[in-house]
């Protein structure tokens, strides 16, 4: 089902005020026509230090320059059952694939640390995902990719690790015969929202990055400071809207309610989605300051 058509038919079948598929990508400017490829703009931040990585790659998502690709979002739904018994369902607008750099045709998955994430999904319009969200993506995913680490290291925070990763899960993609924009995962962690971010300011959550029987690699962590980023961290963006009863609503209100929140997260409300991952508003002046070796 497109997403056109769930803007006009609810999950219960109840009729929804028609809303243009745009309307949710709506932020994203249109790709520059002389905007870098993905190899190109790894190559123009492969002397860089992590610092200036982070705000070219900011940079360059705010110009517009992501994959056509990345703006066909794709619904995924949500359930809870309420101690009475009853089945709640949202449904999400999520990215078809981890945030990129570069055209359909050459594209670099790029990793960011949290304030860079949080700074390009707010101005984009979108949130990062929950640990439930991140399940429910799995399962609902057209296609699986399987895991692939490389060795550990420090060199898991070079770009040189960015682009063999990415031609790895291109490799897999092309023997798999998986087509551009169809609903993936498996070939990245997620950077998620949680409540632990509250207990654990300065710090980054990591989760995910499922095995072929649905288990994730990496549990829910925030074992890394927020300006940590490494090749195997990718950003999924989810549209600020969602779908509940027939009607788009924000998806912060949403997680903010003690009842509705448990459709979207497996931790109960979580109150305040802008404070737990920093807004571009909070993106920090002296981004060396940022940068431990965690």
């Amino acid at each position: 089902m497109s997403l056109a058509a769930l803007h006009l038919v609810s999950a219960g079948g109840a009729p929804v005020t028609p809303v243009p598929a745009e309307t949710l990508t709506r932020y994203i400017p249109v790709r520059p026509s002389q905007a870098l490829t993905g190899s190109q703009f790894a190559e123009s931040i492969s002397a860089m230090d992590r610092p200036q990585r982070e705000l070219a790659i900011r940079d360059e998502i705010l110009k517009g320059n992501v994959p056509d690709f990345l703006r066909k979002l794709v619904p995924v739904d949500l359930h809870w059952q309420a101690p009475d018994g009853k089945i709640l369902t949202a449904t999400i607008f999520v990215a078809p694939d981890y945030l990129a750099i570069g055209s359909d045709q050459d594209f670099l998955r790029i990793p960011m640390n949290l304030y860079t994430a949080a700074c390009v999904a707010g101005q984009l319009g979108f949130v990062l995902p929950t640990k439930k969200m991140v399940d429910a993506i799995y399962r609902q995913s057209q296609f699986h990719f399987a895991p692939q680490p490389l060795a550990p290291g420090p060199q898991m925070t070079s770009t040189d690790y960015y682009r063999r990763h990415n031609r790895m899960i291109e490799e897999q993609a092309r023997a798999a015969r998986i087509p551009l924009g169809a609903l993936v995962s498996g070939d990245k962690k997620d950077v998620v929202l949680t409540n632990r971010l509250a207990s654990n300011p300065g710090r980054i959550a990591i989760y995910g990055w499922h095995r072929a029987e649905g288990s994730p690699i990496q549990p829910l962590s925030t074992v890394h400071g927020a300006g940590y980023a490494d090749y195997s961290h990718g950003i999924r963006l989810i549209s600020r809207m969602v779908l509940v009863a027939g009607k788009l609503q924000p998806i912060r209100e949403l997680l903010k309610d003690p009842v509705l929140s448990r459709i979207l997260s497996d931790e109960g409300p979580i109150q305040d989605v802008w404070a737990l991952a920093p807004s571009s508003m909070q993106f920090p002046a002296n981004l060396a300051a940022i940068f431990p070796s965690n």
